[in-house]
């Protein structure tokens, strides 16, 4: 299995079967109505070429309506959307699916995720992914929200292996066992929540990194993720918020500071916890 390849300059990490996805994306969850399709057009405009939805998110269509109404080529921006727990078992993702799809307005998503790994029934459901691949709806397929546990399970019973799986990441919640599991594998994680929702930018070493830097503390968090060859997909609606995220591509942090960054883990998650999931 090829490995994912980070390259931070480049702004681009390769999946391990050749699809290109930039490292940082723009993340739309909590976001809906006209909202939603505003700030997926002020970010296009920015120059964010990632944008990551899901079903349950209720704004498939406003992404849609956004990207259609874009100037920019369809092949140049890379579309992630998310099976929701409700939708497992073959006859359901494919209805799902195609549900999504249509939303979105695309004849070919870029990326498909399970949401939430389903007891009983996330096997079954990735071998109809495997499928909705081989068909060339999906130019790659991944989970998220899986453990290494988790991720064991699908390599065990064969088929292709997840080009992705996007979890809740941060200083706080700094899960290097998985991370080092998925690049070992060739899985590229991507962080979603990778400022904590904004509740630790007051942080001592946070704002004493961004200092340092002359940065800003968002940026720090950002920053600390990328150089851990991890994508992240922080949310904003505010245009200027979209353009600082954005620029934190190009904030680089010591030896030192990634270390004192390191030390924060604390356990902090926001969302449910997946490790409770058999």
């Amino acid at each position: 299995m090829a490995a994912a390849r980070f390259d931070r300059a480049a702004g681009i990490t390769t999946l391990h079967n050749g699809v290109r996805m930039p490292i940082i994306g723009l993340g739309t969850w909590q976001v809906e109505g006209e909202a939603a399709r505003r700030a997926v057009s002020d970010g296009l405009a920015a120059g964010y070429r990632h944008i990551d939805t899901a079903m349950i998110y209720e704004n498939e269509a406003e992404v849609g309506a956004a990207l259609a109404a874009s100037a920019i080529p369809r092949d140049q921006v890379l579309v992630t959307t998310k099976l929701w727990n409700d939708d497992h078992g073959r006859a359901n993702v494919f209805e799902a699916f195609e549900s999504s799809r249509t939303r979105l307005g695309l004849q070919q998503v870029d990326l498909y995720l399970i949401h939430w790994p389903v007891a009983a029934v996330r096997l079954q459901t990735w071998e109809t992914f495997a499928e909705i691949l081989a068909r060339g709806d999906v130019r790659a397929i991944g989970v998220s929200n899986f453990t290494i546990d988790h991720l064991e399970e699908l390599a065990a019973a064969g088929g292709p292996l997840p080009t992705v799986n996007q979890v809740e990441f941060s200083p706080f919640l700094f899960q290097e066992g998985l991370l080092r599991h998925c690049r070992a594998k060739g899985i590229q994680l991507v962080a979603y929540s990778p400022l904590a929702r904004g509740q630790r930018l007051e942080d001592p070493t946070v704002q004493g990194v961004a200092t340092e830097v002359g940065c800003t503390a968002a940026q720090v968090l950002l920053a600390w993720a990328l150089q851990h060859q991890v994508v992240v997909i922080p949310k904003s609606i505010t245009p200027a918020r979209q353009r600082e995220n954005l620029a934190a591509g190009h904030v680089r942090l010591g030896a030192d500071a990634m270390a004192r960054l390191d030390s924060l883990d604390e356990g902090f998650r926001l969302c449910w916890d997946p490790t409770t999931m058999a």
